[in-house]
């Protein structure tokens, strides 16, 4: 077996899972240092309009980067349960679908991004002054999402392996790239909104072109051949009936965010830009507890695919424990330097200002967030995705949605479209936890005990 894959179905589980989900840190970690350097520099070399343009463009982003990150763990979930039963042909046959399927989307959302644009931006409700900053910012990045797309999967199929090492490497190879073309096309060539997007674009570039490389050159079973690149329909299915939940869920969850993102642009530029700020605050916040979600989905799918319930229940108490206490140490590190970390972003007092009420708000709750994210992942790792997705997309998008359109229509006050947040973390992991303990989602399983 290549010295890269690490089967995870045996030894120490806290040591595992620690090592394991560190590379993943740091690498979602760089990843989000791709959009949060563009703000910082837009907001300090660009202006207030350029970093609300950023903000609101990034909405529309994760929404549609979230459903195809939704489908890439379905590949991973049947990888884990494959490599972890040593059934070679599978992994070969689901890597080769799980690419192809996903350079094909990325073909149809590049297009259908490109030209529905303007008309997502403006039913946004994005003011004026920040239109047409956000459908550049927005076209240009359409034009890289196939490589962002391509990189993920290839990512999630070696994650899927227990390689999590490599695509941290090509995370920080990208984002080091990211950084140095943002300032040369913002600080040298003035390019603006549009230079820090040509930036990410050819950043997302090079990780797409390493990770491809890796599983081109890799010797074991998920070995990536062009020539083999096939879609397997029986395969395809699994992928979709374990991935469309997943990807539902990230990609309707983000849709209420666009939805929140509305409410905050009626309050204008400076609420959009301090709400732009305090949303990657947030990202780096989460990182962790997401970081815990997707490690614990391979953990718990290659135990599943080993038959080894002890470990499997292990990991997942492992999970909780780790995320809670992570967790809450930066909870508290935010309400105590969340106003010197916003100027990070811009030195306007008004933007400051709107992204600490924010903060303020969101961080005695995000213990919440963390546990039903954890949860999901476990869940998801023994294939289950129907019941996560149904908890989560009702509580963190329709009731988010109802909660928000109600009471901001009752109370003007920004505090209001956060408590939308608060509210529905709340509910969604009562819920989660409930389902955790009393559902029955490893019963598929137990017959082969």
């Amino acid at each position: 077996m290549q010295q890269h894959a690490n089967t995870i179905t045996e030894g120490t589980i806290w040591k595992q899972l620690l090592f394991f989900s560190v590379p993943l840190l740091i690498g979602n970690l760089f990843q989000q240092l791709y959009n949060t350097v563009d703000s910082i520099i837009v907001g300090n070399y660009v202006g207030r309009n350029a970093l609300a343009a950023v903000g609101s463009s990034t909405v529309i982003i994760n929404m549609i980067i979230g459903f195809f990150m939704g489908i890439a763990a379905g590949a991973g979930v049947l990888i884990s349960h494959f490599y972890g039963a040593k059934d070679k042909q599978a992994v070969h046959d689901v890597v080769h679908t799980s690419m192809l399927a996903m350079i094909y989307s990325g073909i149809i959302l590049t297009a259908a991004g490109i030209l529905l644009t303007p008309v997502i931006i403006r039913l946004m409700g994005t003011p004026q002054e920040v239109q047409s900053s956000s459908i550049l910012y927005l076209r240009v990045f359409f034009l890289g999402i196939i490589a962002l797309m391509i990189y993920n999967m290839g990512a999630g199929l070696l994650r899927a392996v227990g390689d999590s090492k490599r695509p941290l490497y090509y995370l920080i190879a990208a984002s080091v790239c990211n950084i140095i073309l943002d300032f040369v096309f913002v600080l040298f060539f003035k390019l603006g909104v549009f230079g820090v997007a040509l930036g990410t674009v050819f950043s997302e570039i090079l990780s797409a072109a390493l990770v491809v490389t890796a599983l081109m050159r890799s010797n074991d079973c998920y070995r990536l051949i062009p020539r083999d690149l096939h879609i397997h329909e029986k395969h395809l299915f699994s992928i979709i009936k374990i991935g469309l939940p997943a990807g539902i869920q990230q990609s309707v969850i983000s849709f209420s965010n666009v939805i929140v993102q509305s409410k905050i642009n009626m309050f204008g530029a400076a609420a959009m830009a301090g709400y732009s700020a305090c949303t990657k605050i947030d990202s780096f916040v989460t990182l962790p507890f997401m970081s815990l979600s997707l490690a614990s989905t391979t953990f718990i799918g290659q135990n599943i695919g080993a038959k080894k319930w002890d470990r499997v229940k292990t990991s997942a108490r492992t999970s909780f424990v780790f995320s809670a206490i992570i967790t809450a140490l930066l909870s508290v590190l935010i309400v105590i330097f969340g106003r010197r970390l916003l100027a990070f972003f811009t030195s306007d007092t008004d933007v400051i200002q709107y992204g600490q009420i924010m903060l303020n708000c969101m961080a005695p709750f995000y213990i919440l967030c963390a546990f039903s994210n954890v949860c999901s992942g476990i869940i998801r790792g023994a294939g289950e995705t129907r019941v996560p997705m149904l908890i989560m997309v009702g509580n963190y998008c329709v009731l988010r949605i109802i909660w928000v359109s109600i009471i901001t229509a009752l109370i003007h006050n920004i505090v209001a479209v956060f408590s939308g947040y608060l509210f529905t973390w709340t509910t969604a992991a009562v819920m989660m936890a409930l389902y955790y303990k009393k559902g029955n989602w490893l019963s598929r399983y137990h017959s082969d005990r």
